[in-house]
């Protein structure tokens, strides 16, 4: 099923809500300087597509902290993942290696790829694999393992023999949320072993997130902020986050301004 594209203050509300966990109706007021009544019709039709569940006096994630399900985050900041997406296909090269993590980001990537030539791609991402159907591509590869029905990704122990298995130019990742110390989370062991695996076996690691991602909670941790070679987003990072990167050559790419650290 297909989910429509959110207005600017209902996925806020999704966000803060998902990165917050529990929220009073009226602190949700208060924070967009809206009326309750308000504020209660937006999450009414958020709860509605099944994006947040309505508890006592306010809101929360259904299924707790847990990820939204794909189809639901894929239309979450999608203007912003889409401009992330098309900075990073100007960046990596026709004829490139590239190894695509999952993700509603990494996806966008797929898709913004299609129009370069002989790419060698390899992916634990159904979707990419969709995105990717049909380009000019000089290969094209998946990890074989068991299927994780919910986000149609193949993740743990498969994959990173897959991905152990080459190395590439480049490794296109999301992650879960970004950490203030600088940690890189996801919300399960076995996204965090695929992605390390990713990276470690490719020459340039390629970290694409958009601003919700800063300060968002997930519960496995691995890699850090200042050990990416390039990190791509969509706004300049918050003040807190400049002492995350360390003191690493991390180059950051603004996808609506480009710029550098």
């Amino acid at each position: 099923m297909s989910w429509p594209a959110l207005p600017a203050r209902e996925r806020d509300i999704v966000e803060l809500v998902r990165s917050t966990g529990h929220v009073a109706i009226d602190t949700l007021a208060q924070r967009f300087s809206v009326t309750p009544q308000t504020i209660r019709r937006s999450v009414n039709q958020l709860c509605e597509l099944g994006l947040l569940r309505r508890v006592h006096g306010g809101v929360d994630v259904p299924g707790g902290h847990g990820n939204l399900p794909y189809q639901r985050r894929q239309v979450l900041n999608l203007a912003a993942k889409q401009r992330i997406a098309s900075a990073v296909a100007a960046f990596i090269p026709d004829g490139a290696s590239v190894s695509i993590g999952l993700g509603t980001t990494p996806e966008q990537v797929a898709l913004a790829l299609r129009g370069h030539q002989g790419l060698k791609v390899l992916t634990n991402s159904v979707n990419v694999i969709n995105a990717l159907a049909g380009a000019p591509l000089a290969s094209l590869a998946i990890a074989g393992g068991t299927l994780r029905r919910s986000d149609l990704d193949i993740v743990g122990s498969a994959a990173v023999a897959f991905f152990s298995a080459f190395k590439t130019d480049y490794a296109v990742f999301g992650v879960g949320g970004i950490d203030r110390d600088g940690s890189l989370l996801d919300f399960h062991p076995d996204e965090v072993a695929a992605r390390q695996a990713m990276a470690a076996n490719s020459r340039c690691t390629v970290l694409v997130a958009d601003a919700s991602k800063f300060g968002r909670n997930a519960v496995a941790r691995g890699g850090r902020l200042g050990d990416m070679d390039h990190l791509f987003t969509e706004h300049a990072l918050p003040g807190d986050y400049a002492e995350a990167l360390g003191c690493g050559d991390t180059t950051v790419h603004l996808a609506a301004t480009e710029g550098t650290r």
